[in-house]
């Protein structure tokens, strides 16, 4: 078997290749590697029969669709994925055939919905449900602490012990495991008590994906790009001027929510007044907790006006049909002179 691990910044994807029949498969391909993964197969000299991901996406920018099209082969996910441009859907227990390469789909949701992990002879490439040394996160959107201990406890754990582990991510240098290394060493599968393994990953306190909102809006609108995504969004919000919103501030006239979407240290460096923060990263995570009203009128604001654009359409989509965004950033606001709080 010819066996590529491509690494990319924390990201594993994974092209496996059948010496007898040039077939291949692509695992999790990065959007940002595309000409690297075309130097392999052709280095190899591969036809690539599927690109698969193993779930959606949270935290990079999947190169399935643009791959996919260039090389005239199926997007394959699980049968839950939301992503319109998979033409293959698994179902657990199925399995994919690429020459002598058979992968064998396992559903693993828990980090999201429509994980699932393949496994194939001595090793199974485990997505983020089974990382080394660690878990899958379980509070991102569709993902459930419940369904991730089944899927460990009752499915991955139970594989040979030999078996090698290889999981979309790891930011450690580290390329494999083994199942029976990570029953042994991973800490957090020490818990093996369903109610002791949820009530942790509930604990866990992790800073959301820097990319959260653009990566799956990306993902799950078929690998388009930032460019093109703001295009769209543009095209679907209103927006306000700087001096309209800052002729609202205070008093009487104060009749909207400015949602200021920066990190915590822009956000106490200096914001509009009276703005409520909301990370872009944690957008989809804590709106309906702290906005449960779905008719306030709200403004987006950002560094540079591009994320609240995207903000603003994201937050009509989830039924706030009166966001807007800011025409224009935080940097024009300040280098226009208007009033900031810190």
């Amino acid at each position: 078997m010819i066996f590529e691990q491509v690494a990319t910044g924390g990201c594993q994807s994974y092209l496996l290749g059948c010496e007898a029949t040039q077939a291949a498969v692509l695992i999790d391909p990065e959007l940002s590697r595309i000409d690297h993964y075309r130097g392999l197969l052709a280095r190899h000299g591969l036809a690539v029969k599927y690109v698969i991901d193993t779930h959606t996406h949270a935290d990079h920018f999947s190169a399935s669709k643009e791959l996919a099209r260039a090389l005239e082969s199926p997007v394959v996910m699980h049968r839950l994925s939301p992503a319109p441009h998979a033409q293959m859907r698994l179902d657990d227990g199925e399995m994919l055939i690429a020459g002598g390469l058979k992968l064998r789909a396992m559903h693993t949701p828990g980090h999201t919905r429509d994980s699932m992990s393949l496994v194939m002879d001595d090793r199974v490439f485990t997505g983020d449900t089974l990382l080394i040394g660690g878990t899958g996160r379980t509070d991102l959107p569709t993902g459930d602490p419940h369904d991730l201990y089944d899927s460990l406890f009752e499915g991955l754990l139970k594989l040979p012990a030999e078996t090698l582990v290889f999981p979309a991510h790891d930011y450690k240098g580290r390329s494999h495991s083994t199942i029976g290394a990570e029953i042994a060493d991973n800490p957090r599968l020490q818990k093996t008590d369903r109610a002791e393994f949820v009530a942790m990953m509930q604990a866990l306190d992790l800073a959301a994906p820097t990319h959260l909102t653009e990566a799956l809006r990306t993902n799950m609108s078929g690998g388009k790009t930032v460019a093109q995504l703001l295009a769209e969004a543009a095209a679907k919000v209103p927006f306000m001027s700087m001096a309209e919103a800052a002729g609202r501030l205070g008093g009487n006239r104060r009749d909207l929510v400015i949602l200021d979407l920066r990190e915590k240290e822009a956000f106490e460096a200096g914001h509009v007044p009276g703005a409520h923060h909301l990370p872009r990263g944690q957008l989809e995570l804590r709106v309906n907790a702290e906005l449960p009203d779905p008719t306030v009128r709200i403004l987006t604001c950002c560094e540079f006006g591009k994320i609240s654009t995207l903000a603003a359409a994201t937050l009509r989509e989830l039924g706030y049909g009166r966001a807007a965004a800011l025409d224009g950033g935080m940097k024009a606001w300040r280098e226009a002179g208007l009033p900031l709080e810190s």
